[in-house]
């Protein structure tokens, strides 16, 4: 009997403890700190794929990209994400593996750089709106839109930003590879940022697009497709609360399927922070998974043991 599976989705912020705080060794020590919390997965016997979001990483090679414009190619948002998996994928799986060598647990650990699946004709890139990058006079604004053919929209008085389509998730392309490398007991890093946005051109050949798939979402994929046992979303709250940020606030220890589609409804979570990661954990509910914690990434251990954290159920 396999021992059951769990996919963790780790956001880019975790890897980001503050503003001030933003450099490849900050966001090692960060990495460390959140793997030590993810060990205590495979101690307690799970099978384990990790998913983490990129937006921060993306953001600074971007401006590195922009700064340097008049002296090296600008890098395409598809190759970012690509970046992005690479140095996270490292930074997670080398600081997992001293993390589990320190409570004398062998396991191998495999970064794969992923690509996700969209449809050319999704309606998101007809529309874009998830902003990306820097903050940009309008003149600059222009001066991109005419030499690059970004999308670039006003932000609320601070600015023009590049704005780019957030299509649906249809298929992981790698997503063989993980299983094989999940029956060889090896934990795997995938779906980092989302997945690499790709479409399918008239030849059918995939080609890399500019578009940021949701994290959360395409996690939600993987582990429905892995028919995972645990989908575990990790954010910056302990628990999920209605009411957020008002006296009336509560927090909900469990949620289920019904009760979440009707705070939804009522637009208890917003599209921009805790309602894609509802989303995600109903749809995960609704094809077969049997539960979903949300928390934070130091709470793991309570929470998996039933202590702390939302737990959503069918």
């Amino acid at each position: 009997m396999k021992s059951p599976l769990a996919v963790i989705a780790i956001g880019g912020n975790s890897l980001i403890l503050d503003s001030k705080k933003i450099t490849v060794e900050d966001q090692y020590r960060a990495a460390h700190e959140t793997a030590h919390h993810i060990a205590a997965l495979v101690a307690a016997g799970y099978r384990v794929v990790i998913t983490h979001g990129n937006g921060p990483q993306v953001g600074f090679i971007l401006l590195r990209s922009d700064l340097a414009r008049n002296v090296l190619h600008q890098v395409p948002l598809d190759s970012c994400v690509a970046d992005t998996q690479g140095a996270l994928g490292y930074q997670i799986g080398q600081t997992l593996s001293n993390e589990l060598k320190s409570q004398n647990l062998r396991k191998s650990i495999a970064t794969v750089v992923t690509q996700v699946l969209v449809d050319k004709n999704d309606p998101a890139f007809s529309n874009p709106t998830k902003p990306i990058g820097s903050f940009y006079t309008e003149a600059e604004a222009q001066k991109h839109k005419a030499d690059s053919g970004w999308v670039l929209k006003e932000d609320a008085g601070r600015g023009w930003r590049r704005v780019v389509a957030s299509p649906k998730p249809l298929r992981i392309v790698e997503e063989d590879t993980i299983r094989l490398l999940l029956e060889q007991d090896v934990v795997v890093i995938a779906v980092g940022g989302g997945g690499i946005p790709v479409r399918e051109n008239e030849k059918g050949e995939l080609e890399g697009c500019a578009a940021v798939i949701d994290k959360d979402l395409a996690s939600c994929l993987l582990a429905k497709n892995l028919k995972a046992d645990l989908f575990i979303i990790s954010t910056g709250v302990d628990k999920v609360a209605i009411d957020f940020k008002k006296p009336t606030q509560r927090e909900l220890d469990q949620l289920t399927v019904a009760e979440a589609k009707k705070y939804l409804a009522e637009g208890q979570f917003p599209a921009g922070s805790m309602g894609p990661k509802i989303e995600a954990a109903v749809d995960f509910l609704e094809h077969g998974g049997k539960e979903v914690i949300i928390t934070q990434p130091h709470l793991l251990e309570e929470a998996i043991a039933g202590r702390n954290g939302t737990h959503l159920v069918p």
